[in-house]
């Protein structure tokens, strides 16, 4: 491995290292509970419109809660969008598929209480695959407009082989039932879908798998270059490309990204 690509690993690292000494002191704030649409930071100043006023629901990975989005929800208040709830579905969850039925429950109530007719997702990891299973195989194409899904394993990570004791983890192993069925056929899914992916993220192994390509779905794959895993979804530069990927609905059908650097 050239210097280069050593040094960037270890700077990666190092970060990667001190968002999660962060993460375990903001943890437990996750665990309380918060009434559905509460929250401090919507008094935050608004902007500006974005996304044309559309809730946005978050939903974090594995093991984690709502509060890997502190930094996130903040951003998007300052933006525009008012409306920004969670999922947060409990460790002891066995099927991605359970947590994506509560997914559809969630945002039938956020769109009833709020009026609108459409709402915004944004998975981190595992959320990801929850959410994508709501919007291709439950009907949540109908109500979801855009979905950003953050270092996802859409074909599946062979990372830490251990932890395959856990049936969420063997649901993310390539050839999984669950990834089987959203790889198949997806005539007319109205959903557009934006994906970003670093090459430095040591949980998607390899780190293509949070590429997400489907003949059916209309996707723009974002690359990030100077990051890893856990610092995708605390990381300004990809703030900013998730808000700009919300206000702009998608992007052109099967387009990528490029890649951006946020080093």
């Amino acid at each position: 491995m050239e210097l280069a690509k050593i040094t960037a690993l270890m700077k990666a690292t190092a970060l990667e290292a001190a968002i999660l000494t962060g993460h375990l002191v903001l943890y437990p704030s996750g665990i309380v509970s918060v009434r559905p649409g509460g929250s401090p930071t919507e008094s935050a100043p608004v902007v500006g419109g974005g996304g044309g006023g559309r809730p946005v629901v978050l939903l974090h990975g594995f093991v984690d809660n709502r509060s890997v989005f502190v930094l996130l929800r903040r951003a998007l208040a300052r933006h525009g969008r008012r409306h920004v709830e969670y999922l947060d579905y409990s460790p002891f969850t066995c099927d991605l598929r359970t947590a994506a039925e509560a997914l559809g429950r969630r945002v039938d109530a956020i769109r009833e209480r709020t009026g609108r007719a459409e709402v915004d997702l944004v998975g981190h990891s595992l959320g990801g695959l929850v959410a994508r299973y709501y919007v291709q195989r439950l009907n949540g194409d109908a109500r979801v407009r855009t979905l950003v899904t953050l270092g996802t394993p859409h074909t599946g990570t062979t990372v830490a082989p251990l932890a395959d004791a856990h049936p969420l983890v063997r649901q993310m192993r390539p050839g999984s039932e669950v990834l089987r069925d959203l790889a198949g056929p997806a005539p007319g899914c109205r959903t557009r879908f934006v994906s970003f992916w670093s090459d430095l993220d040591q949980i998607m192994v390899p780190v293509e798998t949070a590429r997400l390509d489907h003949p059916d779905l209309r996707v723009h794959n974002v690359r990030v270059s100077g990051i890893g895993h856990l610092a995708l979804p605390v990381h300004p530069g990809v703030a900013a490309g998730i808000l700009a990927a919300l206000d702009a609905g998608g992007a052109e059908d099967g387009a990528d990204g490029g890649a951006a650097s946020v080093a």
